[in-house]
């Protein structure tokens, strides 16, 4: 039987995106150093949790899928050999927003 490692990451976030994906990285790191092979980050990693309820004035936390976050941890995955669940807000479109999760396979690539 193999055995699969899950790794599972959790931070307190604060507002400023680019601390929170510092953040995000530096466990994902950890957690590939202690073994794990998929390493599933917390819901909105690049953000404050806000999903209870609907403020268009924190819509500008949308990204792109793909976009610079999935790029940035892509290439995390592909140099430490390790699947990443990479849950962000996406703006799939103009008006059109989701609390989505991409999946960024080892060698890089996101899968969806």
């Amino acid at each position: 039987m193999k055995t699969l490692t899950i790794g599972l990451t959790q931070f307190a976030a604060v507002e400023d995106p680019a601390t929170n994906l510092d953040s995000a990285e530096r466990l994902a790191r950890e957690a590939a150093a202690k073994g794990a092979q998929v390493i599933c980050l917390q819901e909105m990693c690049s953000t404050l949790y806000f999903c209870r309820s609907e403020d268009p004035a924190l819509f500008r936390y949308a990204e792109a899928i793909p976009g610079n976050t999935t790029a940035r941890f892509g290439a995390i995955a592909k140099e430490l050999g390790v699947v990443i669940v990479l849950p962000l807000f996406e703006k799939r479109a103009t008006g059109l927003y989701h609390n989505t999760a991409a999946v960024l396979d080892a060698d890089g690539t996101c899968l969806g």
